[in-house]
């Protein structure tokens, strides 16, 4: 009974990592995409009638990544907050952890996409998104859960009634709007811009709807009843989603149309707007992964494991793959020569694709030594990475 227990308990948290670290891999596609390339760019939304299928479902499967990974964020937020030796508040975690990633973003993020320091542009991404929505979570995850699930989805599917707002540039208004709901430039002029890429608020729900989550994952909950729930919570996202975007009702500012073929059709509905993230690029990906949350939970074998040594060192993982992609986009380079502009660049998707899988095994010994460490370190900053 205790062997069944601890497995039980040690598969239920599992997942989690498990979950982190798939989605942390398909990353690496569309960042590899970003690094040899980025000479076939890809707009948001993606030009559906134009842009190569197999580079638009490459970008596709991306947009699982983040979502997912502030998710479970917020889960993760929760189990640190209700730990087997009872409740502790997450507000200095939280607070702690999101100001680190908010200057790891600054600094080292920055630096690793640029490879200039300090950058013509200063970008702020998914790393300081998530910094700033933990530092909201370290405040409100005090409030009660039902209010939590209703915050957040009224911060997801209510951001669509401001998408027409507009400020004079340079008020106030205007940078609240900028960080908040509509990306663009804080800083236009100068030696250094800086640009928001991710606007702040729908992420805030994101988390907050992680957070509420967390009871799924109680101790107390079986198995088969979490199943149940994940199944119903991914299942009817998708199938709200059919009906908002089947009839192009709501949640995405960009309509469907019909294309010159079934699958260029099929291309225009799943095109969703990822900055910010509408309601339809939400229910879609966070659909989908709670349906993989449900499914991944029963299946124990070398690819979970892998993705779980991944999951278990986010930003140790993070850093390393930006920092590697820098080295390898430099060494190309100077090795074949600047055949796009001022880089090198591949010329097929599949060329692409080959080097993500190549480059898995090479991350994957450190993030494995680290993950190590880091379970067995008393050290506290370790516990950030």
């Amino acid at each position: 009974m205790t062997l069944t227990s601890t497995t039980t308990l040690r598969t239920r948290i599992a997942v989690i990592d498990v979950m982190r670290g798939l989605v942390m891999l398909i990353m690496l596609f569309d960042h590899v995409r970003e690094t040899v390339f980025l000479h076939h760019q890809v707009s948001d939304p993606m030009d559906a009638a134009g842009v190569d299928p197999a580079l638009f479902f490459t970008r596709l499967a991306a947009h699982v990544c983040a979502p997912m990974f502030v998710f479970l964020t917020g889960l993760s937020a929760w189990l640190y907050a209700h730990p087997a030796a009872g409740p502790r508040s997450a507000a200095g975690f939280l607070f702690k952890r999101g100001l680190l990633l908010v200057v790891l973003e600054l600094v080292f993020v920055n630096f690793a996409w640029s490879g200039a320091f300090p950058p013509a542009v200063l970008y702020l991404q998914v790393i300081w998104v998530i910094g700033l929505a933990m530092m909201a979570l370290a405040v409100l995850h005090r409030l009660p859960l039902k209010l939590l699930v209703v915050l957040g989805v009224a911060i997801i599917a209510g951001q669509h009634l401001f998408t027409g707002l507009r400020a004079q540039e340079g008020s106030a208004a205007y940078y609240a709007l900028t960080v908040l709901l509509q990306r663009g430039y804080l800083v236009a002029d100068g030696a250094m811009k800086i640009k928001v890429s991710y606007p702040l608020l729908p992420w805030i729900g994101v988390i907050v709807l992680g957070y509420a989550a967390g009871p799924l994952y109680a101790r107390e909950l079986s198995a088969a009843a979490r199943r149940r729930w994940l199944l119903a919570l991914g299942g009817g996202s998708l199938l709200l989603l059919a009906v908002l975007r089947g009839f192009n009702l709501y949640g995405e500012t960009l309509p469907w149309v019909a294309g010159e073929t079934a699958l260029r059709t099929a291309m225009s509905v799943l095109n969703f707007t990822k900055y910010p993230p509408s309601l339809d690029f939400l229910l879609f990906t966070l659909g989908l992964g709670l349906l993989g949350m449900a499914w991944l939970e029963s299946i124990d074998n070398w690819c979970t494991r892998a993705c779980a040594t991944f999951g278990g060192a986010p930003m140790f993982y993070y850093l390393l793959h930006l920092y590697l992609l820098l080295a390898i986009g430099l060494v190309l380079t100077a090795v074949l020569g600047a055949n796009h502009g001022a880089r090198y660049g591949v010329e097929h998707i599949w060329q692409v694709w080959l080097i993500a899988l190549a480059l898995m095994p090479v991350l994957y010994f450190p993030c494995r030594a680290f993950a190590r460490y880091k379970r067995t370190s008393q050290r506290a900053w370790v516990r950030y990475f």
